[in-house]
């Protein structure tokens, strides 16, 4: 994409897409909130898709945004990260980098067929690279290739 974009003269020099972090996805997700879920603690299907409760991913925009423009990021699908999947530090950190090799990469954000109380903005899922399904995709970000 980023290769693609280039020639089109439509990517700054130094700049790349992305797959998120998983600290830059839920950094993301909660747009300044410190609650469960970007919109507050309490769980609805007003806000996400999640529980079955469509049988399928829709989309994107088909629910509210969070106050910084961002939609979807609970439910729908779960969103592939850039960092492979490993243990939290044990110590407070600001903005960590994932580990650097693993077997399963994080992903976030729950997906259509999992139960909503799974959707929160911590929530971290981990699959394969090589998973492949309609309940997993990706949001790419725009960021300092440097």
């Amino acid at each position: 994409l980023t290769e693609m974009e280039k020639r089109a003269g439509r990517v700054p020099e130094g700049m790349s897409y992305q797959l998120p972090t998983e600290a830059q996805w839920e950094y993301a997700c909660r747009a300044g909130t410190t609650t469960a879920y970007s919109w507050g603690d309490s769980l609805s299907s007003f806000y996400a898709n999640s529980d079955k409760n469509i049988d399928r991913a829709t989309p994107v925009s088909n629910y509210p945004d969070n106050s910084w423009g961002f939609h979807d990021m609970h439910g729908n699908v779960w969103e592939w990260c850039a960092d492979w999947y490993g243990d939290y530090p044990s110590v407070s950190v600001t903005n960590p980098i994932g580990s650097i090799s693993g077997s399963y990469r994080v992903s976030r954000g729950g997906a259509w067929n999992i139960d909503r109380s799974d959707l929160r903005s911590a929530k971290r899922g981990l699959y394969p690279p090589s998973t492949r399904g309609d309940y997993l995709g990706l949001r790419v970000s725009f960021q300092s290739s440097k």
